[in-house]
């Protein structure tokens, strides 16, 4: 046994002084000890609790909050974009498919012939073409339907006479009118 023996002598335990790693009776300790008891009858000014890491976590979580909400303005542009053009592809479908069906009569020879009887007024030989003619010497356009004449509006015939004996009472005596003013010799509406 080539080592010294300790000795067993225990030291008694001081109180803690509140701090870890302290030594008791340590001179920075009993310095802070002597001039905290005079400020502390003076009233300590206490300490913001915004402090610098406070003041980047702040900045930090604005940054992030300004980012995101312009990823998120972007995307909702870009769904109400896509919603657009989602219904754009549906009418433009709808129009193909009209067209497709339209392309479809176009093969069809008796189709062919009803719309050029229809729209250029071609016939077939043999056949007559009658046109009516309206008050202003235009064709009248073909009705699809005809009027109901219990709804028409009949108006009682009127004899000739009737109407020329009222327009002999007119000139004898005609409707009394406002007498007009007397005209301006002058303009401007001054008279001298």
């Amino acid at each position: 046994m080539g080592q010294p023996m300790k000795q067993s002598m225990k030291q008694p335990r001081r109180a803690p002084t509140g701090r870890p790693g302290s030594r008791p009776g340590d001179p920075r300790q009993r310095t802070r000890s002597r001039a905290a008891a005079p400020a502390a009858a003076v009233s300590e000014p206490r300490r913001s609790r915004f402090t610098g890491r406070m003041m980047v976590l702040v900045l930090v979580l604005s940054v992030l909050t300004i980012s995101y909400a312009s990823s998120l303005k972007a995307y909702f542009q870009q769904h109400s974009q896509i919603q657009q053009l989602r219904s754009q592809i549906a009418s433009s479908e709808s129009d193909i498919g009209r067209l497709q069906s339209e392309k479809a009569q176009w093969q069809d020879p008796a189709y062919v012939r009803e719309q050029a009887r229809a729209r250029f007024g071609y016939l077939m030989p043999g056949q007559t073409s009658y046109v009516v003619i309206g008050q202003d010497g235009k064709p009248l356009a073909a009705q699809s339907t005809l009027s109901d004449p219990r709804t028409s509006t009949t108006s009682t015939p009127t004899a000739w006479w009737t109407t020329e004996w009222k327009s002999v009472e007119l000139a004898g005596d005609p409707p009394v009118t406002k007498q007009k003013q007397k005209p301006l010799k002058y303009l401007g509406g001054r008279t001298r």
